[in-house]
């Protein structure tokens, strides 16, 4: 699988280096020089990882980090903050943002890469490597913990005929399917659903959407629509 980065950086020489470097290493790379452009980017090509300079010229990365946490769609997006800043009260606030990583200007490309590797690979052990959100595991874990709970109620939804869809048109339009999907229950659930909720992708095929009894046929009709 070919992993897609995004760079958030406003230096130029800086935003050209870590691209040529990490395409050579075999991955896609998008580029973002504000906050708010990363922001956008995110919404349309959801990326695996977020390497996110601290200081850019319109928001900071925190409040970046910030909003990414705060929309469903992006709130499990790993993220590596880079900045000049070594202080510790400074990578603790990137830390409780839900940053997974943090390292200091000037870096090593090396262990860069290195930090980038191994965060992929502990979020690709929890999450669908196509659509990000969360896989068997964690749904599994989220399930078990509503057991002792009666004010919940899910919504499975599974695509038939997608073995055959790959077949025929390959996995690259497989995965524009799947990640289609992923799109319409985030977007259903920012609108229709609660802060609370949860997508989930356990199977290749399957879906589900953990939400209230109050909330579940509204989120129905929205998905269906």
């Amino acid at each position: 699988m070919k992993y897609t980065l995004l760079i958030v950086e406003d230096d130029p020489d800086t935003s050209d280096m870590l691209r040529v470097y990490f395409e050579a290493q075999g991955y896609e790379v998008l580029r973002a020089a504000t906050g708010q452009e990363a922001l956008k980017l995110c919404q349309t090509q959801l990326p695996n990882l977020i390497l996110l300079d601290v200081r850019l010229p319109d928001l900071d990365g925190f409040e970046v980090g910030k909003r990414l946490q705060e929309d469903l769609r992006t709130s499990r997006l790993p993220v590596i903050f880079v900045t000049e800043r070594r202080e510790r009260d400074f990578r603790i606030a990137g830390l409780k943002l839900g940053a997974i990583d943090y390292i200091t200007k000037p870096f090593d490309i090396q262990e860069l890469r290195l930090r980038v590797r191994n965060a992929l690979r502990r979020a690709g052990s929890q999450n669908n490597p196509v659509t990000g959100l969360p896989g068997d595991k964690p749904t599994t874990n989220r399930l078990e913990l509503l057991l002792e709970n009666t004010n919940w109620a899910v919504i499975a939804i599974t695509i038939t005929g997608l073995s055959t869809f790959n077949e025929i048109y390959g996995f690259v339009a497989r995965d524009d399917v799947l990640r289609a999907v992923a799109l319409i229950l985030t977007s259903a659930v920012d609108e229709s659903g609660t802060l609370d909720d949860f997508i989930g992708h356990p199977t290749e095929s399957q879906f589900i959407v953990i939400t209230t009894p109050a909330k579940v046929y509204d989120l129905k009709n929205q998905i269906e629509t």
